[in-house]
C-alpha cells in the first residue's frame, strides 16, 4: 500500500514538471515572436539633410534608413537613384521620408514647387501693397483690388481673390521661418488658371492691395464690396446733416421740435404746429 502511495505521487510530480517545462516553452516561443514581428523593417529613402523647396536632388541629399514595416508610410521609396535629379515640391527637414507626392519630376528651380493644375502669376508691388515687407514665401494673402472712378460710376473696393500661398518673394521661394520682413519689387502667387486670369485684369484695370492673413484661417469671407463715399459713411462716419433749427414754445409741456425735411412739428400738450421753412 506504501508502495503504491509512493509511485502515484511520483507519477503526479512528473506530470506537473512536464506541464510546468510545456508552458514555460510556450511562453518564452510567444515572447520571442513579438519582437520579432515589431522588429522587421524595410529601406526608406529619406533627407540627409534639411533641403527647401524647388531644389533639384542629388545623391549627397539622400539616404537609407531602416524604418519599421508597420510604420512605413505610403508613397515611400527604397532606393535612392529614382530620386535624383527631381524636384522638390515643398521643403523636407533631414530624415523626413522623401515621398512620391513631393516629388516635381526632372525640374529644379521655381517650376518645381508648382502643384500640377496650378499656375505662378507674379505681380508688381510697393511696401505699402506687399504689407510692408512681411509677404513672404509661405504666407497667405487676400486680394482686394480698388477699381478708379469712371463714366459717372464711383471708385469701388473689394475682395477679388482669398486664401492664396505666396510662393516667391523677389527672388527667394523659400520659406521664412523667422517671420522677418523682406523688401521685394515682386511678389508671386499661387493660384488656378481662373484666379490667374482674376488677377491679372484686377492688376491691369485697378489697383490691387495684398491683405495678409493667418495660414491657418481656411474661412472664406463673404463681402459686399465697398463703394466710395456711400459706404464710408455707412460704416460709422456720420453723414453730413441738414442744419437744425430748435423752437421753443411759451407752454411748459411743450417737447423738443422734430425735424422733418424743411417743416418743424412743434407739439404743445396734444396741439400739433407745423411750421415750414
Amino acid at each position: 500500500m506504501r508502495s503504491r502511495s509512493i509511485l502515484i505521487l511520483s507519477l503526479a510530480a512528473i506530470c506537473g514538471l512536464l506541464a510546468a517545462l510545456m508552458a514555460k516553452r510556450y511562453l518564452q516561443t510567444q515572447i520571442a515572436m513579438v519582437p520579432s514581428a515589431q522588429s522587421a523593417t524595410s529601406l526608406v529613402a529619406v533627407a540627409a539633410r534639411d533641403l527647401p523647396g524647388g531644389s533639384v536632388l542629388k545623391a549627397e541629399d539622400v539616404k537609407l534608413v531602416a524604418w519599421p514595416v508597420s510604420a512605413r508610410p505610403a508613397e515611400y521609396l527604397a532606393s535612392v537613384e529614382p530620386l535624383v535629379g527631381q524636384g522638390l515640391l515643398f521643403p523636407v527637414k533631414a530624415n523626413e521620408p522623401l515621398l512620391r507626392s513631393k516629388m516635381s519630376g526632372e525640374q529644379g528651380g521655381l517650376a518645381a514647387v508648382i502643384p500640377q493644375g496650378m499656375r505662378a502669376v507674379s505681380v508688381k508691388v510697393d511696401e505699402v501693397i506687399a504689407v510692408a515687407g512681411f509677404v513672404v514665401p509661405g504666407t497667405r494673402v487676400d486680394v482686394l483690388v480698388t477699381m478708379p472712378p469712371s463714366s459717372g460710376q464711383p471708385g469701388t473696393s473689394r475682395v477679388v481673390l482669398q486664401s492664396i500661398r505666396v510662393l516667391a518673394s523677389g527672388q527667394s521661394f523659400e520659406e521664412s521661418s523667422e517671420g522677418e520682413p523682406k523688401d521685394a519689387s515682386v511678389i508671386t502667387l499661387l493660384v488656378t488658371p481662373d484666379e490667374a486670369e482674376v488677377l491679372l485684369l484686377a492688376s491691369n484695370e485697378g489697383r490691387i492691395q495684398l491683405a495678409l492673413r493667418n495660414s491657418l484661417d481656411e474661412a472664406v469671407a463673404i463681402t459686399r464690396g465697398s463703394v466710395a463715399t456711400q459706404n464710408i459713411r455707412s460704416s460709422g462716419v456720420p453723414a453730413p446733416r441738414a442744419a437744425q433749427t430748435t423752437t421753443r414754445a411759451t407752454s411748459p409741456r411743450a417737447t423738443t421740435p422734430r425735424i422733418n425735411g424743411s417743416a418743424v412739428e412743434i407739439y404743445n400738450g396734444s396741439a400739433r404746429t407745423v411750421a415750414n421753412f
